[in-house]
Parts: structure tokens; C-alpha cells; sequence
């Protein structure tokens, strides 16, 4: 009973399926939920961008406000594109259910395969860069990251497990913290920047400019290091259901709430990081977002209120992934693509198992990276767009095939949207390839393999079990088989007695592994059965599965007309660790006959009570 009330005590009461309803989010609560790794990534957008661009030298730095303008355009195109997958997917699945529907199996499962991955790689990497941001402040704990993160995954992941609105309520505090904290930074450093003019307080250090770098590559390498903003920008799609009704309208107001968040915010720090002159080299003690913190509002009260909310954010925006992933994985497993269990709701009406799947992946990520945040973000952004391209793609096929007013230019929007994410795909792909980047490219036709292979054994599984052309078998005779101990007791004798009211051939097996005379144990099972013979096994090598499996298959090849049941007598402790107290006999039995064919496994428990 130690289990459930534990459970009880973290997760709360169960709640009855009819109160699914109830656990539906306004668009306030939902932007908490879904949109904390989009508005996070503000907090290193800018500073993904100023490192991508320092190899050509401080000369280019100027370049960091012309890409954060793109940036917001695709943000602006990729928000639009989502807005119009809601309103014609309103049963959520966004770039899987685009990409199938429109493209194809494959595509949808590469996109389904890409947004997973990414999923995974968004809790392991927000995780590590918000304990990051702990174990600067206090290095001391730096030797222990590794458990820190795991001890973040599992708050999160019980605040997810107790449910949507339970989450939502926890989480949506820290979240507002940044969004305020960020605008006061930004607004009261436009305020320093508008009245004292352009104030460079670091000069840039003197890199020397790689001149056969060109230009335009050193845009596209900032582009494409500054796109890490847009992760996360396609949950709310994914989840529509989430929202009061009307689901479709509220969730595309929500995405629009968060995409006009998110632009105002990388434009406002990259402009501020621009006008202070802050640059950012790799392996930098402060991060950009520190330097602008540090410029506007010295080292006080503010400053530090900011970099606290700044450090919840970054750990926070994994809960977009426990709110993603297992809505998608459930939508994957009722086409069965994933195994069924995935689409069950837990006792809190969430679908617990892919929340804990999910745990389990980022936590194992995290122990073989070691929670090193540089060695996690190759794997970073491949995913995502990924899935941006064959749902934009996917949109524009949708919108040819429709009829609806207004399609024409929807197709125009999508198709651009569709060729700029592919772009920065192949731009992100390449520079990051031999960093890490091949492993995601690898795990993603993996993954849909097994999506495949999958959906194959429920299609087999599903014919196997159809009842066309199926016929009984009658059983003409039933052969019970019964191990038990060398000395018999209580569950020994009550459950050869349950043996004999299901049949009249009964026969009890023991296995001799103390070298007693066979005559004496035969004689002593007569004493108390007499009616039922008993085969005693010789094993002078102590074993007592292997005598008994060999006895049972021959005894179905010599009677293969009979259907034979093993009965297992078991005992039940009064107490859970009992169990530990004694020999798992009968389990290893059962594991073992689970996959004889023809053979029935039957357990008669034995209650102990005192």
C-alpha cells in the first residue's frame, strides 16, 4: 500500500473522465504552459547570434540587427503558417497530421520522428542551461549538475503528472516573472540608450577577421545559430485540444500572443546588445543577457530579480515538451504508429506514460552529456525544422486542394515559410554536422523505422486475431500438471484440490534437489494424496526450472491431442517485502512457459494471514 499512497500524496485524487472538460486552459494559462521554451529562447537568441558571428571578427557584429529583422519575419511567417494548421487541424497533431495528410505517411513520420526528438533534446538542453546558470552563481555545486538537472525533471514531471491546470498554476508565476522582468530590462534600456545616446560601454575585443569567410555566409551562420528562437513555436499547434472552447480561435490568438512576445523581446535584446557593444566569445563567464542586465541596472536588487527569472525560464521551458510530446506520442500511438499505452490517460486525465518516457529519454541524454550544455546544442534545432518545413509544405498542398477564399495567397505565405526553414535547415545541418548534428539526422529514419515496425505488428496482431475463417479447437482431454514442494503444506494441498474439480488428470511434479530417497517423498505426498500420483524429478545440480520445463514439454509431445494446464500454487505474503524473503519459483516458471506454445499457466494464491 506504500506505492499508491505515495502516489496519492504527489499526484493527487483521480479524476473521473467526465471532468475532462474541467482541465481545459484559457489562453492565459495555456501561454504559461506551451510557450515557455519559445519565450525562453529570447534569453539566448541574441547571444547564439553574436557567437556565430564573432569568427569573422568584430567588424561583422553590425550584421546581429539585420538577422534578428529575418528572424522576426520568419517568426512572423512561421506563427501565420501555425495559425492556419490550427483553424484546419483543430484536433491538434500539427506538423505530423499536416505532413500525413497531405504528403504522405513518411513525411508525417519524419516530422512526427523530428518534433520528438526535438521534444527530448529541448528538456535536456533548457535543463542544463538553467542549472547552468545556478552552478555559476554557486560553483560549488558544480560536481553535482548531473543530479541537479535529474532532480528539475522530476518536479517538473510530477507538476505535469498531477495535470494540465495543476502545471499551468504552478509554472505560470515564473513565466510571467521573465516576460515582466524582460520588458522592464528592454524598456528602461531603450529609456538609457534614447537619452543619453548611443553608449558603447565594452569596446570589442581585436579578433582577427577571417576574410575568406564571406559576408553573406557569416549572415547565414548567424541566421541560422539565431533561429533557436523559433523552438518550441509549434506546441501549441500540437495541443489545441488543451484550450476552452472555441479551441481553434484561442489557440491561434494564444500563438500570436507568444510569437509578438517573443519578437519584441530578441529585437529589443539584440538591438541593446548592439548599442552597449556587448560581445559574446565562446566560453564566456557572462552570458550577453548578464552584460545588458549589468549595463542598464548595475549589480543590485533588480539585477539579480532578473537573472533569477531568467534561470527559472531557461529550466521551465521544458514543461512546453512535457505538454508537447506526450500529446503527440498519443496521437501516434491511436494511428499505431507507437505502442497503445501512449495514448492512455492517467488517473489525472494526462497522458502520464509519455511524460515519463519522456523523464526517462532527457534523463538519460543528460547523464551521457554529463549535462554539458555545449555538448547538447549540435543536437539542438535539427528537429524542429524539420518539422517546420513538411508542415508548411504539407499547408501548401492543403491549400491547393482547397476551396476556400482567400487559399491562393495562404499558399503564397506557406510556400515562402517553407522555403526559408528548408534553407536554414540545410544551413543548420551543415554547420553543425560533424558537432553532433548526424546524430539526430540519424535517429530520425530510425525512429520512423520503428514507428513502422510498429504499426506493421499491430496489423499482423490485428489479422492474427480477426475471427474470419476462424474455428474452435475442442479440447479432448485436459492434463493438469502441478509442481510442488517435496513436503507438502497448505497451498500445496489447496491447490491440488482446485486441480482436481477442473479435471480428472492430475499430476503433481517435485524436483529432488537434496538428494532425498524418492521412496520417502512419495510416501510422504501418499499420506496426505493419495488419489493423485506424484513425479519425482532427480536434479543433482540443484536446478528447478530446468527439470520441471523439460518434464512439461514432454509430457505435451505425448500427448499432443490433450490440452495441458500447469497450475502454479503460490502464496501471498501479509506484507510487500516479504516477497523478497522467499524463492521466485513460480514467477520464473511463468516467464518461462509464457512462451510455450499450447500450454495454459494457472496461479491458485494462497493468502497468509496471521
Amino acid at each position: 500500500m506504500i506505492f499508491p499512497r505515495l502516489k496519492r500524496l504527489l499526484l493527487g485524487s483521480p479524476l473521473s473522465t467526465t471532468e475532462l472538460h474541467q482541465q481545459r486552459l484559457s489562453k492565459v494559462a495555456a501561454l504559461a504552459v506551451f510557450a515557455s521554451d519559445a519565450l525562453s529562447s529570447s534569453a539566448y537568441a541574441s547571444e547564439e547570434v553574436l557567437l556565430a558571428l564573432i569568427v569573422g571578427g568584430s567588424a561583422v557584429l553590425s550584421l546581429s540587427l539585420p538577422i534578428a529583422g529575418c528572424i522576426i519575419v520568419l517568426l512572423t511567417i512561421v506563427a501565420s503558417s501555425y495559425s492556419q494548421t490550427i483553424h484546419a487541424y483543430p484536433s491538434g497533431g500539427g506538423a505530423y497530421i499536416v505532413a500525413k495528410d497531405n504528403l504522405g505517411v513518411m513525411p508525417g513520420l519524419v516530422a512526427a520522428s523530428a518534433l520528438l526528438i526535438d521534444y527530448v533534446l529541448t528538456v535536456a538542453v533548457s535543463v542544463a542551461a538553467g542549472i547552468a546558470a545556478i552552478t555559476s552563481a554557486v560553483p560549488a555545486l558544480h560536481p553535482y549538475r548531473v543530479t541537479l538537472c535529474l532532480t528539475a525533471i522530476f518536479i517538473i514531471l510530477t507538476a505535469n503528472l498531477r495535470g494540465v491546470r495543476e502545471s499551468a498554476t504552478l509554472f505560470g508565476i515564473p513565466v510571467y516573472w521573465f516576460i515582466l522582468s524582460a520588458y522592464i530590462l528592454v524598456v528602461v534600456g531603450l529609456f538609457r540608450v534614447a537619452s543619453t545616446g548611443r553608449m558603447v560601454v565594452q569596446e570589442a575585443p581585436a579578433i582577427p577577421a577571417m576574410v575568406q569567410i564571406s559576408t553573406l555566409w557569416l549572415f547565414l551562420r548567424g541566421f541560422a545559430a539565431g533561429c533557436a528562437a523559433l523552438t518550441g513555436v509549434e506546441a501549441i499547434s500540437n495541443a489545441v485540444q488543451a484550450f476552452k472552447e472555441p479551441v481553434s480561435r484561442n489557440a491561434s490568438i494564444t500563438l500570436f500572443w507568444m510569437a509578438g512576445i517573443l519578437g519584441s523581446l530578441v529585437l529589443g535584446i539584440t538591438f541593446l546588445a548592439h548599442a552597449f557593444g556587448v560581445v559574446s566569445t565562446p566560453g564566456g563567464a557572462e552570458t550577453a543577457l548578464s552584460h545588458i542586465n549589468r549595463y542598464v541596472f548595475g549589480r543590485g536588487p533588480i539585477y539579480y530579480m532578473i537573472q533569477a527569472a531568467t534561470t527559472a525560464i531557461l529550466i521551465l521551458a521544458a514543461n512546453t515538451s512535457f505538454a508537447g510530446f506526450p500529446r503527440l506520442s498519443s496521437i501516434l500511438a491511436k494511428d499505431r504508429f507507437a505502442p497503445r499505452q501512449l495514448a492512455n490517460l492517467g488517473d489525472r486525465l494526462v497522458f502520464s506514460n509519455g511524460a515519463l518516457l519522456l523523464a526517462l529519454a532527457a534523463g538519460l541524454l543528460l547523464v551521457v552529456f554529463r549535462a554539458e550544455t555545449h555538448l547538447l546544442m549540435p543536437l539542438y534545432m535539427i528537429g524542429v525544422f524539420v518539422s517546420f518545413t513538411l508542415s508548411q509544405a504539407g499547408m501548401v498542398v492543403h491549400w491547393r486542394r482547397s476551396k476556400e477564399k482567400g487559399r491562393h495567397w495562404r499558399m503564397v505565405v506557406n510556400a515562402i515559410g517553407a522555403v526559408t526553414t528548408s534553407v536554414v535547415l540545410v544551413v543548420i545541418a551543415t554547420i553543425k554536422f560533424r558537432h553532433g548534428a548526424w546524430i539526430v539526422m540519424l535517429a530520425i529514419p530510425l525512429l520512423v523505422l520503428v514507428f513502422r515496425k510498429t504499426r506493421e505488428h499491430y496489423f499482423m496482431s490485428g489479422r492474427l486475431l480477426s475471427l474470419a475463417s476462424f474455428e474452435p479447437v475442442r479440447v479432448a482431454r485436459h492434463t493438469v500438471i502441478v509442481p510442488v514442494a517435496p513436503v507438502p503444506n497448505k497451498v500445496v494441498l489447496t491447490a491440488v484440490e482446485y486441480a482436481r474439480s477442473i479435471s480428472d488428470d492430475v499430476i503433481a511434479v517435485t524436483v529432488n534437489t537434496e538428494g532425498r530417497e524418492r521412496r520417502e517423498i512419495v510416501a510422504g505426498w501418499k499420506r496426505y494424496v493419495a488419489e493423485v500420483p506424484l513425479i519425482v524429478l532427480e536434479s543433482p545440480y540443484r536446478s528447478v526450472v530446468q527439470p520441471l520445463l523439460r518434464f512439461i514439454d514432454e509430457m505435451d509431445d505425448l500427448r499432443p491431442d490433450d490440452k495441458v494446464t500447469v497450475l502454479l500454487p503460490e502464496f501471498v505474503p501479509a506484507r510487500w517485502w516479504h516477497n523478497l524473503l522467499h524463492n521466485q519459483t513460480s514467477l520464473q516458471l511463468k516467464g518461462a512457459l509464457l512462451f510455450r506454445q499450447g500450454i495454459v499457466v494457472t496461479s491458485v494464491p494462497h493468502h497468509l494471514r496471521q
